[in-house]
């Protein structure tokens, strides 16, 4: 198997287009005929089901850290290449969890899939901080607005804190007329700029749908943009041969 890649995807606040970026991210990557593995690290405040349409079996993240279900369970092939590991919804279940056991997760996961993705909650708390961690590399989202920026930063000191790594910046929801340019947003943060996912309305037609926009509407500017994000996250990785060969993309299913 070729070498496995995790990446923590946050943001300081929420609103930001965290777990769309994410979602999307993953499955054009999924596109290439990688195994890759989209895991709702959000284990308070939990909504990527609803992004891809996944209703969950018995078991979720919750149950995983819970001790009372192992992580296969918990893990739904949504197409082709691309699988999701949920968390409940469930206030019940949530206060049994024990996010420590997040590490020995992603472990589990590494093993078995090329690339995998960990959608943080936003803001400061234990369970927030924690897969910046154990991840290989962060991927901070904003969108073009000064408040959003300052909370790059504030993430920033936290994934310093948690001896995690930066890879990168991705700004959603850009516009010509935005007064902060991303490239200069992103040398001010003295970190680089992954891509830029332009405003489309494209983008909440398909949150609807429930169906990843770089399936519902390929060729929307948006896509456009989180392909692009995910042809530099492959060429900045080592996974340059899919694991599972010749394995149809989402789009195919």
């Amino acid at each position: 198997m070729t070498e496995q890649h995790v990446f923590a995807v946050a943001s300081g606040k929420g609103g930001v287009g965290k777990t769309t970026t994410a979602v999307n991210v993953a499955t054009a990557i999924a596109g290439g005929g990688f195994r890759v593995a989209v895991v709702d690290a959000d284990l308070g405040m939990a909504n990527m089901s609803g992004l891809i349409s996944l209703d969950p079996g018995d078991a979720t993240l919750h149950d995983v850290l819970a001790g009372e279900a192992p992580v296969e369970d918990a893990t739904y092939e949504v197409a082709r290449g691309i699988f999701a590991i949920p968390s409940g919804e469930e206030l019940d279940s949530y206060a049994k969890t024990d996010a420590r056991g997040l590490g020995d997760v992603v472990e589990d996961l590494r093993g078995r899939f090329d690339y995998v993705f960990l959608d943080v909650g936003a803001g400061i708390s234990h369970e927030t901080v924690l897969p910046l961690g154990v991840a290989d590399g962060v991927i901070l989202i904003a969108t073009p607005e000064p408040a959003a920026i300052n909370d790059v930063g504030k993430t920033m000191d936290l994934v310093e804190r948690s001896d995690g790594e930066v890879l990168g910046l991705v700004m959603t929801r850009t516009r010509a007329t935005d007064a902060i340019d991303p490239e200069d947003a992103a040398e001010d943060l003295s970190i680089d700029l992954l891509g830029t996912v332009p405003e489309d309305a494209a983008v909440r037609g398909s949150l609807y749908a429930g169906v990843p926009l770089v399936v519902q509407n390929p060729e929307s500017k948006a896509s456009i943009g989180y392909r692009r994000i995910a042809a530099q996250l492959a060429d900045r990785t080592e996974a340059t041969q899919p694991a599972t060969g010749n394995a149809a993309s989402p789009e195919d299913e």
